[in-house]
Order: C-alpha cells, then sequence, then structure tokens
C-alpha cells in the first residue's frame, strides 16, 4: 500500500473521530444550556397551581395542601356548618369580606364558589399562625358561645367557618381565599380562576 493510501485512511480516521468527539460535546455542552429554558422545582413551586382530588372529602373534613408556600385548607362543609354562619355575624369584624383579601368571584357569607367548599389561606392573618379548626359548635375555653370555626393558639385570634375574623382579636382581617375553580366534581385546582372570572 502507498503511503497516500495510508495517510488518506488515517486522515478520514482522524476526521470521523474528531467529528464523533465534537458532535459528543456539543451534545453535552447543550444539556445545561437547554435545562436552564426549564423552570426550576423552587420556581414550579413558587407559582404553578396545584390540583386537588376532593373526591374523597367528607362532610366536616378538612384537608391541607401546599400552594406557593402556603397551607391551603379545604373544608366541606356540612349543611349545619353552612347555616350556623348567619350566626357569627354579630360578632365578626368584617362580615361582608369588604377588607377581605380574595377574588371577586367568591361572595356573600360562604365565601366560596360553592357553598359546600371553603377554600382557604390557612395562615391568620396576624402573624402567620396556622390556626386550629374547632367545629365544634358549643362553649370552649377560648370562647362560650363557640359556633365552629377556625382559632389561632399563638395570639387568640378566632375566624368563623368561612374564614371571617372576631372582632376584638389580633388579626386584622378575614382569612384571604387563593383563586381557585373546579375542573369538574372531584377535582378542585389552587391557583387558576374560573374561566372568564376577573
Amino acid at each position: 500500500m502507498s503511503s497516500d493510501g495510508v495517510n488518506k485512511g488515517r486522515r478520514r480516521f482522524l476526521v470521523a473521530t474528531t467529528s464523533v468527539v465534537g458532535g459528543i460535546g456539543v451534545g453535552l455542552a447543550a444539556v445545561p444550556f437547554i435545562k436552564s429554558w426549564m423552570p426550576s422545582a423552587k420556581a414550579q413551586a413558587v407559582g404553578a397551581p396545584v390540583e386537588v382530588d376532593i373526591g374523597r372529602l367528607k362532610q366536616g373534613q378538612l384537608l391541607k395542601v401546599q400552594w406557593r408556600g402556603q397551607t391551603i385548607g379545604i373544608l366541606r362543609r356540612t349543611s349545619e356548618m353552612i347555616s350556623e354562619l348567619q350566626k357569627t355575624v354579630e360578632v365578626l369584624a368584617d362580615p361582608e369580606s369588604v377588607e377581605a383579601d380574595q377574588p371577586e368571584y367568591v361572595t356573600g357569607d360562604p365565601r366560596a364558589l360553592r357553598p359546600e367548599y371553603l377554600v382557604v389561606n390557612m395562615h391568620c392573618t396576624h402573624l402567620g399562625c396556622v390556626p386550629q379548626m374547632v367545629p365544634e359548635v358549643g362553649s370552649q375555653p377560648f370562647d362560650d358561645n363557640w359556633n365552629g370555626g377556625f382559632y389561632c393558639p399563638c395570639h387568640k385570634s378566632k375566624f368563623d367557618l368561612s374564614g371571617r375574623v372576631y372582632k376584638g382579636v389580633p388579626a386584622p382581617t378575614n382569612l384571604r381565599i387563593p383563586p381557585y375553580s373546579f375542573l369538574d366534581d372531584r377535582t378542585l385546582m389552587i391557583g387558576v380562576s374560573p374561566q372568564g372570572a376577573v
């Protein structure tokens, strides 16, 4: 074999090898660049909507989920719980939710798209503690005429079963209502308003 034939063979081998190694290098270099376009887990946790299956939620039961680093409570109220809401109006600081942080489409005593389901940010509007749900109606150590609701043991703020704040407690406003919508009878989406809602 002539030296020209050997050189051409080497040249082809070197070109092919260099092309393969270069291609692999470009591919490996592109991975972090492409990944940088995708939102991080932290970014997704900050703003991503949360889909919640409420199909197994029993009446009177409270389900807690996380959205944007906050505890969101989903309470499936009984008809008795809904009827108790009118009985607390006299002791509430903002029964009409005039000063409340809530979407415009959430109105009335239930403060809900569907009266049966309360979707509420569980953090007390005083200093951010998470109140306990005390659904039992009757005398409690913190209230002789309790009609059921949420009690914050940190600084003794009280809220009714719609998250409306009582008069004379440290919490300045009602519990917040996040944007949410129903995808169907079993699925709730926290972080997304109903279609067409402002």
